[in-house]
């Protein structure tokens, strides 16, 4: 699995429709379940200005040093081990109260944490005491992609190795805390990295649309900044949680040009924009993308006004 990917597809106009439906079913069933929260979405169009070779891509992986537990804020830290009252959901809210992780990442530590203050003794015990800790955090939240991705990806690729067969327990044990938190490293670099090769998409003078707070498209625009790319950006509010305003703040905060705009006005504001950039709570297989709501229309928007789209993720979030 490659540490970062930028996903731009196509847009099908048979798969929007068939997406339109399912959200629509999804907003039923979560009204019926009392949840508040909704998930949207939408598809991706045009190609990269310039392709993405072997060369370039090696060259920005160069360019992004190697990450290390320095790279990550150290004021958030787990609570000091208490097998009595250890709850896998108040850990993952720790974890998630860190602005630099994302939902899948504080997953991922969260059931790292199940792990060390595990009493099984094999390591069939073991991996049945993290499947009800994954189910608990899933059943949580069950509107979350990024979570359920998380909860996934941390059985499907780090407990899951034939290495631990041929180990006593103890060895697999640490080896299986040792790649739950090397995992957050991982995710860190990937960000950026594609940072580092998402600038290039960004043309000097070009006004660039963004919906909603993403991590990797904050550090994609903070980086084109720093390295002195002149640009301005549109943001939604992103309402209902109005988490456009937080990413107006962090902007402004390098001294990018802002504009924050009314959801509802997008379509009105279009005309002016160059380009729209998305980041993603999950990559179906299709190419479409999961994320907040208004995503899906943004996209439409965008496609009638012949407007690229780009999508920053990471490869982690595909939902196979």
């Amino acid at each position: 699995m490659s540490e970062s990917d930028i996903f731009t597809t196509p847009l099908n106009r048979n798969t929007m429709w068939r997406s339109a439906s399912l959200i629509l079913e999804q907003q039923e069933q979560n009204k019926a379940n009392g949840l508040s929260r909704m998930e949207e979405t939408g598809d991706v169009i045009q190609r990269p200005p310039t392709s993405v070779t072997s060369d370039w891509l090696a060259q920005a992986k160069a360019a992004v040093p190697n990450a290390n537990l320095d790279d990550v804020p150290s004021k958030y830290h787990a609570p000091p081990p208490d097998a009595l009252s250890f709850s896998v959901i108040d850990e993952f809210n720790n974890w998630r109260s860190n602005p630099e992780l994302a939902e899948a990442v504080a997953a991922i530590k969260a059931l790292t944490a199940v792990i060390k203050r595990s009493q099984a003794t094999t390591m069939m015990e073991l991996e049945i005491e993290l499947k009800k800790a994954s189910d608990s955090l899933k059943a949580w939240d069950e509107t979350s992609i990024s979570l359920s991705a998380g909860c996934d990806l941390f059985t499907r690729y780090v407990t899951r190795t034939s290495a631990l067969e041929y180990e006593d327990f103890s060895a697999g044990k640490s080896r299986l805390i040792e790649r739950g938190e090397r995992f957050g490293e991982i995710s860190f670099k990937a960000r950026k990295t594609i940072a580092m090769l998402g600038q290039d998409f960004l043309q000097d003078g070009s006004t660039i649309l963004v919906h909603g707070f993403s991590r990797v498209v904050l550090a994609l625009l903070r980086m084109a900044a720093s390295n002195g790319k002149h640009f301005s950006v549109v943001c939604t509010e992103g309402r209902p949680d109005n988490r456009g305003i937080e990413m107006s703040k962090e902007l402004v905060g390098v001294g990018v040009p802002i504009k924050l705009i009314l959801d509802s006005a997008v379509a009105y504001t279009m005309e002016k924009i160059d380009m729209v950039l998305f980041g993603a709570d999950g990559v179906v297989e299709s190419g479409g993308i999961i994320n907040m709501i208004g995503t899906y229309q943004v996209a439409l928007v965008a496609h009638n006004m012949n407007k690229p789209v780009y999508v920053a993720a990471e490869s982690y979030k595909e939902n196979n």
